[in-house]
Order: C-alpha cells, then sequence, then structure tokens
C-alpha cells in the first residue's frame, strides 16, 4: 500500500507512535486518532498500566505533534462499554473466560473505528499490533515473543484488507530504539498489562460488584463438598490459587478448578491431570486463510493469547466444528479463541464451547 488516506490509532504506547510514523515513512497520508474507551477516565488504569487514560491522550497527541499529522479524538465510551465491558461481565456471569483485547480489536478497532474511517474516506486504519497481513492473509509476526495474531484473528478479509500493521517486520527492542531516534517521548514507556478498563487489577472486585454476590459450592471429583464460593464468576479453569479450599487433597497434592457451571453455581476442582484435553468444540468460526473446511485439516491451533501452538486436526462434524489434538493441553477454558494456523498463517479463529478429554483408541480412530 503507498499513497493511501490512512487513519492511526494511537494508544499513547510506543507501538502505536512508532507505526504511525512508519506509515508517513511510507508516503501514506497519515492522521492520528486516540480513543477515548472510557466516560470516566479515572476509573480506568492509569500510568504505566494503562492503555485508555488521560495521561495516554496527551502522549499521543504529543507524538502526533513530533511526527507531523494531524490528531484528534473520539469518544468511543459508550461503544466500549456495550461492546467490550458488558461482554466481559456477562461472559462470566455464563462460566466463560473472555478475551477483552479480542474483542476491542474486533468490535471497536477493527469495527466500529474502521467503519467510520472507510465512511469518512480514509484506506486503512493503522495500528502498532505485531502481526502481518500479506496478500490479504494475517500472519505471525517476526518476533514471536511479542506477537499478536491470536488477538486479531477474529477480523474478517474484509477488514484485513483495510487494516496495516507496519511493526509485524520488527523485533520490539528495535521499535524502541528506532522511537527513540524519532524524538517519540514514549519510547521508554513501559507496555499496558491486564484489563484495561478494571482499575485496581482486582477482576474478582470488579465482577462482583456487576454481579453481587451468588454463593454456591465448590466440590471435588466425587462431589464431595470441599468449600463455599461467593460467585463462579471469581474462577476460571486451570485456575489454583485462591480455592478456599480447607479440606487438603487426600494425595497432599494442588487441586485446580476442572469446571464451572453457573446454573447449580458448583466449582469442581481435582488434580493437575482432570485438566488434560484432547478434544475442543469450538462456534463462530471466522475463516481468513482458508476457505471454510470440507474436510480433515491438520495444523496447529493456539489456545491463549501467548500460549503454544499444539498439533492438532481440525474437522466438521455434523455441522459442528472440532479440533482434536495430538497431545493434551490443559487449563483450557470455554470463551477462550481456539486460532488455526498453517506455519505462520492465520486460517482461522473460533470460540471454544467445550472441552472433552478423549481415549488414546479413540484417538487412534
Amino acid at each position: 500500500m503507498s499513497g493511501l488516506r490512512v487513519l492511526a490509532a494511537m494508544s499513547g504506547g510506543v507501538d502505536s507512535a512508532t507505526a504511525a510514523a512508519r506509515a508517513v515513512d511510507a508516503g501514506h497520508q497519515v492522521t492520528g486518532v486516540h480513543l477515548a474507551l472510557s466516560a470516566n477516565p479515572k476509573s480506568y488504569r492509569t500510568g504505566a498500566r494503562g492503555c485508555c487514560t488521560l495521561e495516554d491522550a496527551r502522549d499521543a497527541r504529543r507524538a502526533a505533534d513530533v511526527i507531523g499529522i494531524p490528531f484528534y479524538v473520539w469518544d468511543m465510551a459508550e461503544r466500549f462499554h456495550r461492546d467490550v465491558v458488558e461482554d466481559f461481565v456477562a461472559e462470566y456471569a455464563v462460566g466463560r473466560t473472555p478475551n477483552p483485547c479480542l474483542r476491542c480489536n474486533e468490535k471497536i478497532k477493527f469495527a466500529a473505528v474502521l467503519d467510520r474511517a472507510l465512511a469518512l474516506g480514509f484506506d486503512a486504519v493503522c495500528t502498532g499490533h505485531y502481526a502481518r497481513v500479506v496478500d490479504g492473509t494475517l500472519r505471525r509476526a517476526a518476533d514471536p515473543a511479542k506477537d499478536q495474531s491470536y488477538v486479531l484473528a477474529v477480523l474478517t478479509s474484509a477488514q484485513l484488507s483495510h487494516a496495516m500493521f507496519p511493526l509485524g517486520d520488527t523485533p520490539k527492542d528495535q521499535v524502541r530504539s528506532e522511537a527513540a531516534r524519532r524524538g517519540l517521548a514514549v519510547a521508554d514507556k513501559p507496555d499496558s498489562h491486564d484489563v484495561c478498563f478494571i482499575a485496581d487489577g482486582d477482576t474478582k472486585g470488579f465482577l462482583a460488584r456487576r454481579l453481587g454476590r451468588a454463593p454456591g459450592r465448590i466440590v471435588d471429583q466425587s462431589g464431595a463438598v470441599l468449600g463455599e464460593h461467593d460467585g463462579t464468576y471469581a474462577f476460571t479453569v486451570g485456575q489454583r490459587r485462591g480455592l478456599r479450599v480447607g479440606t487438603p487433597a487426600g494425595d497432599g497434592r494442588p487441586r485446580y478448578v476442572l469446571d464451572i457451571e453457573p446454573v447449580t453455581r458448583t466449582v469442581t476442582v481435582g488434580p493437575a491431570e482432570g485438566l488434560d484435553v484432547t478434544e475442543i468444540t469450538v462456534t463462530r468460526p471466522v475463516w481468513t486463510g482458508c476457505a471454510p473446511l470440507a474436510e480433515p485439516r491438520d495444523g496447529l491451533v493456539q489456545l491463549r493469547a501467548h500460549g503454544e501452538a499444539h498439533a492438532c486436526t481440525a474437522r466438521l462434524d455434523e455441522g459442528v466444528l472440532r479440533i482434536r489434538l495430538r497431545h493434551p493441553a490443559r487449563g483450557v477454558a470455554r470463551g477462550q479463541a481456539a486460532v488455526l494456523y498453517d506455519g505462520d498463517l492465520v486460517l482461522g479463529s473460533a470460540t471454544i464451547s467445550g472441552t472433552s478429554a478423549v481415549t488414546p483408541l479413540a484417538r487412534i480412530r
């Protein structure tokens, strides 16, 4: 892409600022925009911990001034609250574990923002994500430690055709060095972490304030009651800490959350091997790197934003998409995304709706 009208989404961090500068260097007509995602910015994380604060807006504006591009702030607070924050709460309420960054990319940055940008005559939206678009397909970044293709895999082919990720071929340390050479004050600004809209980082407290007490039981795999809890939303599959189980396991080994049943308000705990999953059922697939599967396909699947990739076979089984793993994975939670890869190429993304442990005999079949 060259000589395009480009809208650069500038979060106030080093990555988006450097991406905007590179878009200018590439000959594009670039306009910077910062997304105001909270009606009350003080309620979101501050300092180096955030991505939605007044400080971030000021940092983005200063970067735009140094780069020499027009800069605006777009109020997306209402849309963000509805599509990201409320979705986050609703998912936990029904026993699933959402990824709000993935939802923000899907609903805000590459839906609401892209739609507005195209309506205003822009050709593309540029962000500081670490990923690559090659011939209309999404691929992993050159820096595997910073690769963000997992949280971008929900984008459609149409959205990817209007997306620019200028940092996808560059390691993070080189991006910081480049930002310093460009005179960008955010060159040494730490990366944001955790959930931007939970000011104190206390996800359990945040959910409790919105969902209220919903006491229930903590049981082992036999159904024996081991303790009580104030709400299933305080747990996620694979969790070890904070179980508040008074009775130690008979074998002295640690317990983990194996299952969450919000209807009966039951949390089941057990040994680590109880987390082993070999088959995953997924819903709402988005295919960007291949056509919808007509026959089984071997590849890799990533189940967390920074998790390992597992060898697998994906297939449609009576209209249901199933992913069978070659080796068991642990801590796979409903609501997370399963992203399929062929090497570094993203084939598609879907939402995990169920898991099971298939016997070795069944795997051979």
